[in-house]
């Protein structure tokens, strides 16, 4: 079983500026909670029990989020703002397990990754991008469990994207070795056009296997002056098996504008206090256009 989940969430956030000059990017909303509140529920409701953050300065707030507020549970409840209280208690019992590791200097994902070694140990664990929400009826990090415990090996969530975005990612190709499970053959980080035949993109969902932070020790620098995670799962899967996974559901960027706004709006409509009048509010704003 996956009990260790790492959620690397050191970035600066630049494409949010100046949203995220003083806030998190992990911390801007999806209607009334944070980003990085999806991913912990979405690790915590695939059974995992310990969360590993890989901070960096400026990221205190994201770890105030999930411990306790005093002051602000003793003022709900004094004001008689039960609900309120029950949801804020709530946050803060998601994930007792919850550690930080700093990085301290912006060496890439791969890096983010290695840094967790001594608190990972030897065990498979999983790696969610905060970047990278997903709605699905069955959490994606769950279904790729059960990829993991049928093959015994690495799994990567991936999806098909546009041709002329492959460059934009990490690229897998590969056989299928079920439904849609590939065993991958083939894997490069944000290829230049013609280079991978293939548009199956890497997304932020990892299940990974302690030896790949031997690889990441010897990997060198990549794509952007970084340490690829992409390149040392590269490197593994000439001895270790590694498969991609095409997930049930849908992936929002959240890490993009657009995709962030897209996010929005889809968690709005299945919201159970504001789902109906925002649906009926985006009825009446396209009939004005």
């Amino acid at each position: 079983m996956i009990k260790k989940a790492v959620l690397p969430v050191a970035g600066l956030g630049t494409r949010f500026l100046p949203a995220t000059k003083a806030i998190p990017k992990e911390m801007l909303t999806v209607v009334d909670r944070p980003t990085i509140q999806y991913i912990v529920e979405e690790a915590v409701n695939s059974g995992v029990s310990q969360v590993i953050l890989v901070t960096a300065a400026g990221k205190s707030a994201i770890e105030n989020h999930f411990d306790y507020s005093y002051e602000l549970e003793a003022y709900l409840a004094e004001k008689g703002k039960y609900d309120l209280l029950q949801e804020v208690q709530r946050v803060t019992s998601l994930i007792e397990d919850i550690i930080s590791v700093r990085q301290k200097k912006p060496l890439g994902l791969g890096h983010a990754v290695y840094v967790t070694r001594h608190v990972v140990g030897q065990e498979p664990f999983a790696v969610l991008l905060g970047d990278d929400l997903v709605d699905a009826e069955v959490p994606c990090l769950k279904q790729m469990i059960e990829v993991f415990e049928r093959f015994k090996g690495p799994v990567l969530a991936v999806q098909r994207v546009p041709k002329e975005e492959v460059s934009r990612y990490g690229i897998v190709a590969g056989e299928k070795v079920g439904e849609g499970i590939i065993r991958v053959r083939e894997m490069k980080e944000k290829p230049r056009p013609g280079e991978v035949d293939s548009n199956l993109a890497i997304i932020g969902r990892y299940i990974l296997i302690p030896e790949i932070y031997t690889y990441l020790a010897h990997t060198k620098p990549g794509v952007g002056g970084e340490i690829q995670l992409t390149d040392a799962l590269a490197a593994l899967k000439e001895e270790h098996p590694v498969y991609a996974y095409e997930f049930k559901g849908k992936r929002y960027d959240a890490g993009d504008k657009f995709g962030f706004m897209q996010a929005v709006v889809t968690f709005a409509l299945k919201h159970p206090e504001i789902g109906a009048r925002f649906k009926k509010y985006l009825k009446d704003k396209m009939a004005e256009l």
